[in-house]
């Protein structure tokens, strides 16, 4: 009697946060934001504050943020101060601007000499991976905010994402602008994502004479 051969069971590689109780992370104030910054320029840590500067303008995701090339950024001998990218979630294209502390840092690191010939921006120092990983990424924000004395379980990738969108929002009360430079498909999705109550929304309704 032949044997029937059963084909391999692959173990499932579960999200790292599965299990996990995942809150809506805060936004970084800007005090914040200047500490951690101080603190990387005073450690000569050249990859983190490129990392950090451009997680804060670009407002991407952290999958989008850590597979950027650095043909993507840089052209000629110069950083661009705006970048079109494809977001991997949506598939959609979303654009963001680099600010000159940004690309100050970013061209910075691309110019380290172990930088030549890289694709990648942030290249991973591990050799089965082209790039940093999330959960890298994700580490690191622990370990910056940890540093300036923050609760690690209040923060996390998405902190960076919404800084910038959150300081807009309360600036401008332009909901639609803040949709766009989060690359949101539905102005919901952003009024969930920076937690605008309906009384902020109403509040905002009431500005606007038509």
């Amino acid at each position: 009697m032949s044997k029937i051969q059963l084909p391999a069971l692959k173990p499932k590689r579960h999200a790292w946060n599965r299990g996990r109780l995942i809150g809506q992370k805060r936004p970084l104030l800007a005090k914040q934001v200047w500490a951690i910054r101080a603190r990387l320029e005073l450690a000569g840590n050249l990859r983190d504050l490129a990392i950090f500067n451009l997680a804060v303008d670009s407002k991407l995701r952290g999958c989008d943020l850590v597979s950027l090339r650095i043909t993507d950024l840089v052209i000629g001998d110069r950083v661009r101060d705006r970048v079109t990218v494809i977001q991997r979630k949506t598939q959609r294209p979303v654009q963001f601007e680099v600010s000159e502390n940004t690309r100050e840092s970013i061209w910075t690191w691309v110019c380290r000499p172990e930088r030549i010939g890289c694709t990648f921006l942030f290249p991973s120092r591990f050799h089965d991976s082209p790039h940093i990983s999330t959960r890298q990424y994700a580490r690191l924000v622990r370990d910056w905010v940890t540093a300036i004395g923050l609760d690690p379980s209040d923060y996390g990738t998405h902190s960076l994402r919404r800084t910038k969108a959150a300081l807009i929002y309360r600036k401008t009360g332009n909901l639609r602008a803040v949709q766009l430079l989060l690359g949101h498909t539905k102005v919901d999705s952003t009024v969930r994502y920076l937690g605008v109550e309906l009384e902020d929304a109403l509040s905002i309704a009431e500005q606007i004479d038509i």
